[in-house]
């Protein structure tokens, strides 16, 4: 069952949150939300020159602010950036407002899926991608277990794939 008709996906960077969330709601016909695109939109700049001017710290507490806002409407599907889980209080809130979809992804799908659009992720500024990426899962996957509903890997097949998964689970 639902929570209050809200789903959230979680999980790292490369995982397809927003591409998959997007269909998703399409196919439940509610609306969607990237709480990235959204805090852009709401800060006037993109979270890379946010992160260049208020550090990450700063686009966090911009990040908990949009979540917060975002998780409190009712019948809609939210990506969530990757590190938004390392906020207790964007845990709390996801957990106890919808429905929590971790999705999951390899080391090696993270290094193929975010290698050509770096410039977009300012954590993936590094000369190591994948040292960083396993870096990152290493504290970020138990946030995700943590919290999630249901885990759904996006290893095998395709976006309809995944969202056929997500629907046995929800309905």
């Amino acid at each position: 069952m639902i929570k209050y008709n809200n789903i959230f996906l979680i999980g790292p960077m490369g995982a397809g949150k927003s591409s998959i969330g997007k269909m998703l709601a399409n196919r439940l016909n509610i609306d969607f939300f990237d709480s990235d695109i959204e805090l852009e939109r709401r800060a006037g700049a993109s979270i890379s020159w946010i992160f260049d001017v208020e550090g990450e710290q700063g686009m966090r507490d911009r990040e908990i602010k949009v979540i917060d806002t975002l998780s409190a409407m009712k019948n809609i599907v939210l990506a969530t950036g990757g590190g938004a889980v390392l906020a207790p209080e964007n845990r709390s809130v996801l957990a106890a407002r919808g429905t929590v979809i971790y999705l999951k992804a390899t080391i090696n799908q993270q290094v193929n899926r975010t290698a050509h659009n770096r410039d977009h992720r300012p954590l993936l500024q590094v000369d190591d991608l994948q040292s960083k990426i396993e870096e990152l899962a290493k504290i970020r996957n138990p946030l995700y277990e943590e919290i999630a509903d249901y885990t759904i890997s996006t290893q095998d097949g395709s976006a309809n794939d995944v969202i056929t998964k997500i629907l046995e689970k929800i309905t």
